[in-house]
């Protein structure tokens, strides 16, 4: 097998696997919010997912380096002898750990097809920013997908909630806020540090993460401390903790590794078809756990969901115009 299909074969299995990891996460997280007994902070989850990836990264790029010597070398040369390198990925790390906060206090607020339907627009906004950033060149094909993706999407979360009653004890203005500004902030953090993975050298994609999760930490800790301060000394860190939710943890941190991979052999866009495609996956399950009722609006909406991934994937080239360069390619 040469190197374009081993990239080949990782670019597919990386987006098989993020499907089906996300799919599992909604549903993990329905169960986790619906669930009886106390609740766990998110501020606290969002810290412990992000040490739960240091530590795996760390492994990995150990994995990597074969010795312990030439482990602690690498890290020293470059995590600690290049800062300004480092400091370069603190960017995202602020932003993801921003965002992540924004998803829990969406989540609280806003009914589930709401909260589902609203964080689409993600894929808006990464395709915005690659345009921006990355000067990437999406054809009208790719223009109508990603707007027949957000319809389709649409339908198949709010099939889910035709006939029930509105939850209470909600704020949606404030949900609603925090989706927008979760989607504003995905779409920047996951183009900039789609940048830095492609443009980054011979620096591996566990070496990124480690910087990436390492810089996370001490700004979790201070979200922790800012919006759960009097919860945290009154409660502890870890209330509300069980096996469950340490699983949860787990996959929220696995989610993030594999979206490491994607970037890295894919892209942002293909991302977040796989991550909506993934909602599709957990609506279906939700029949079986949840007693979910299929409905026409969830058919109509799933199939538009699968037409937009075909009409992503059409891209004619132009007659008589040199090949696309590696910014404009899919």
């Amino acid at each position: 097998m040469n190197s374009e299909q081993k990239v080949r074969v990782l670019k597919v299995t990386s987006l098989v696997t993020l499907t089906l990891q996300n799919a599992i996460l909604g549903l993990s997280m329905r169960y986790a919010r619906t669930r009886d007994g106390p609740m766990f902070l998110s501020s606290t989850a969002v810290v412990m997912s992000e040490f739960v990836k240091l530590i795996t990264c760390l492994y990995l790029v150990y994995l990597e380096n074969k010795s312990i010597n030439n482990w602690l070398t690498s890290l020293n040369n470059i995590v600690i002898k290049q800062p300004w390198d480092t400091l370069k990925v603190s960017i995202p790390s602020f932003v993801y750990i921003i965002q992540n906060n924004l998803l829990y206090v969406s989540a609280s607020h806003l009914d589930a097809a709401t909260y589902q339907v609203t964080y689409q627009l993600k894929i808006l906004t990464t395709a915005m920013f690659a345009v921006l950033m990355l000067k990437k060149k999406l054809h009208k094909f790719q223009w109508t997908a990603l707007v027949v993706l957000v319809f389709g999407v649409a339908m198949v979360q709010l099939s889910g909630s035709e006939g029930k009653a509105p939850p209470t004890g909600q704020n949606k203005l404030i949900g609603f806020s925090a989706a927008l500004g979760a989607c504003a902030l995905s779409g920047f953090a996951g183009i900039y540090f789609e940048m830095i993975l492609k443009g980054g050298g011979d620096i591996s994609v566990w070496m990124r993460n480690v910087q990436l999760s390492f810089l996370s930490l001490p700004f979790g800790l201070i979200t922790c401390l800012v919006s759960d301060g009097p919860q945290l000394s009154k409660q502890g860190f870890f209330y509300g903790y069980d096996l469950f939710v340490m699983y949860l943890i787990v996959l929220q941190a696995g989610g993030g590794l594999i979206v490491a991979l994607v970037v890295k052999y894919a892209d942002n866009i293909l991302k977040g078809f796989a991550t909506s495609l993934a909602i599709v996956i957990s609506c279906v399950s939700s029949m079986y756990f949840f007693d979910f009722k299929i409905n026409l609006t969830f058919i109509a909406g799933a199939t538009l969901v699968i037409t937009s991934i075909f009409l992503y994937s059409h891209n004619p080239q132009p007659i008589n115009k040199p090949p696309k360069n590696k910014y404009e390619s899919v």
